[in-house]
């Protein structure tokens, strides 16, 4: 196991295995730290977010869960990471290319966890605006809230029937409240 006390270069810490482990490790500002382990609203929320905006247009984005993002000397790995059709890595045959990504993705979603701290979390959100997304989103399931990230711009909080902003490329309107509904698993009768 990876120590969160002992500094690693990026390089050592890539070529470790057991980065990868579930949950995954991130490498951030020389430090190794562990992801905490995804509870049931956040993964609920990765799960149906994901899904639903693939399915607006995925000839336009396709979303990724739990993929590894490496530059700006970090290597993080966000809940979902957007990427336009046009920054989708593709091997000549058309396949996607397996690994991470080595740039900061187009859209960076994070559901925070019940034991994570929201400023770790609004400083990777942070960095990968520094280093070229365009949007970033801290979603916080306890306080319903959604706190939508976009470069040389204040951060705003949507809740309730507001609408947070989405790529420009996608036709997708989707409310705090419909996000959060997702939580609701009651049956009709």
């Amino acid at each position: 196991m990876i120590s969160s006390a002992r500094s690693l270069t990026l390089k050592a810490f890539l070529e470790r295995l057991e980065i990868e482990a579930s949950p995954a490790w991130e490498y951030i500002d020389g430090k190794v730290v562990q992801k905490p382990m995804p509870q049931i609203h956040h993964s609920r929320l990765q799960l149906k977010l994901a899904s639903t905006i693939e399915s607006a247009d995925d000839q336009l984005v396709a979303s990724f869960p739990e993929l590894r993002c490496t530059f700006g000397e970090r290597s993080v790995v966000p809940d979902i990471v957007v990427l336009t059709w046009q920054n989708i890595p593709l091997t000549v045959s058309g396949e996607l290319e397996d690994g991470a990504i080595s740039f900061a993705p187009d859209w960076v979603i994070e559901i925070l966890s019940p034991d994570q701290k929201q400023t770790k979390v609004i400083d990777n959100v942070l960095h990968c605006l520094t280093h070229g997304s365009r949007l970033g989103w801290l979603i916080d399931p306890e306080e319903r809230a959604i706190v939508v990230f976009q470069p040389q711009q204040e951060p705003k909080i949507y809740r309730s029937d507001q609408s947070p902003i989405v790529l420009a490329e996608l036709d997708l309107n989707l409310t705090a409240a419909q996000i959060f509904s997702w939580l609701n698993m009651k049956r009709s009768t």
